[in-house]
């Protein structure tokens, strides 16, 4: 049986921060196994050419861009109608373990059946996480009267997203080895993955459904929403930086197994980079929400993104010189400010809603929250096509993964630059915008309507 409703004052339990948080778990395993296997199950498993096995991760990325705004205005029509967002957030839980069982079970041994039964699949999964991730991410805004609750929560989901994120890391890949590799590997893997995401959703979804949504007063279209949403000039601020950051960490998770193999000479390095740099983050969750509430949110933000292009730069001369430690060591400290760069966002993206609500007497924390998720998957999406090009440009020669060819120094240099300097820069360029989210955030508070918290 679900608690009674809480006051929205009241301090959030453990219970209640729990069923929210859990169904991060999900939502990072699917963020992370479809870019970790699928690609390898196309062209290793299923024989399905490079290029066209590329378009089929990248489509339902695409697609995402534009249905993550429209699932956003629905989610607020229906909580205007029925005060919950729970058919949606239950649509995506039950459909998605389904179709992401199916991307990895083509039922024909055909390159060609392949590609399009897995990109089928992998389109009608994206779908199906985004009715579940877009309403999930608003939740936040509405979960507490209390900022400091509102970032309590936002502590608990990232810590159970790092959680699903390192799950998918290491159990997806062990389950399809264990259950003999190959198609029928991947399909046990598919189906096993497949239940243990869904599991958590549904329970984050029937856990969460205490929570009253309060859009509106009146529902408004997808047109009409992003009207409304186009003068919240702190949220666009906060998103342009969130963008340009999970661009720069996109180009380096996708430089990572080039610099395993080609600087460092150890491919199975890429999975001990992968836990060095998520792995820490779970641990810094707690110490950033702390100084954040002693500093607040934009100074401890800004200090971290900077930090995070200093250990980039610092990256430079350890992976040119292949020395493998001080590269690993980078790269956990990589992972502490990685940690603030999805918890601070995150805490804030609920207080410019609020704002808005003030400005314009509508809320509407769905639509709000799908233009954020459409904008981050179009930048991770973006990120291996960036270090695509530096490859490209730099003249790389394509290869066996287990039988490397010597590359010339033109694609070393240009490798290593894409996995340090060019996050770096990006990273950087950030900064600008997240102190215009400061100053336009003094700016409304000036004005004497609802403010985003502790900047």
């Amino acid at each position: 049986m679900s608690p009674p409703p809480a006051t929205q004052d009241t301090p959030l339990s453990r219970r209640r921060l729990l069923g929210y948080g859990i169904g991060s778990v999900g939502t990072g395993v699917f963020s992370a196994v479809p870019g970790l296997l699928l690609l390898y199950y196309l062209t290793d498993v299923m024989g399905v050419a490079a290029g066209v096995a590329g378009a089929v991760l990248v489509i339902p990325k695409a697609w995402d861009v534009v249905l993550n705004p429209i699932i956003g205005a629905a989610s607020d029509r229906e909580a205007v109608r029925t005060g919950r967002r729970t058919r949606l957030l239950l649509a995506g839980a039950v459909t998605l373990p389904v179709l992401f069982a199916a991307m990895f079970a083509a039922p024909v041994d055909t390159p060609g059946f392949a590609a399009i039964w897995s990109g089928l699949a992998f389109l009608l999964a994206a779908s199906a996480f985004a009715c579940f991730q877009v309403p999930y991410v608003a939740l936040p805004a509405e979960i507490s009267d209390e900022p400091a609750e509102r970032g309590r929560a936002m502590a608990w989901r990232i810590v159970c997203l790092t959680a699903g994120i390192l799950l998918a890391g290491g159990a997806a890949p062990a389950l399809s080895d264990a259950a003999g590799g190959g198609r029928g590997g991947h399909a046990v893997m598919g189906v096993a993955v497949g239940l243990l995401m869904g599991a958590a959703m549904v329970a984050s979804t029937l856990a969460t459904r205490w929570i009253p949504a309060r859009p509106g007063p009146r529902p408004l279209g997808l047109a009409a929403a992003l009207r409304a949403a186009r003068g919240n000039r702190p949220f666009f601020a906060l998103l342009g930086a969130y963008a340009a950051q999970s661009l720069a960490i996109a180009v380096m998770l996708a430089g990572a197994p080039y610099v395993a193999v080609y600087r460092l000479d150890d491919h199975g390095l890429t999975s001990v980079m992968f836990v060095c740099m998520v792995g820490p983050s779970a641990l810094a969750v707690p110490l950033w929400r702390r100084l954040a509430g002693k500093y607040g949110h934009v100074g401890c933000y800004v200090t971290a993104v900077v930090l995070f292009a200093v250990a980039d730069v610092a990256l430079l001369p350890a992976v040119t010189t292949g020395t493998t430690a001080a590269v690993l060591a980078l790269t956990a400290l990589v992972g502490v400010c990685y940690a603030a760069l999805q918890l601070l966002p995150l805490s804030l993206l609920p207080e410019t809603v609020h704002a808005d609500a003030g400005r314009t007497g509508q809320a509407q924390p769905g639509a709000f929250t799908g233009i954020w998720t459409a904008a981050e998957t179009g930048a991770m999406a973006l990120g291996p096509g960036v270090f695509a090009l530096i490859l490209a440009v730099t003249s790389f020669h394509s290869s066996d993964l287990d039988s490397p060819v010597r590359q010339p120094d033109s694609a070393l240099t240009g490798l290593t630059a894409g996995y340090t300097l060019i996050p770096a820069v990006l990273l950087l360029l950030s900064v600008p915008l997240l102190l215009a989210y400061r100053g336009l955030a003094a700016a409304h508070r000036s004005t004497g309507e609802p403010q985003p918290h502790a900047v």
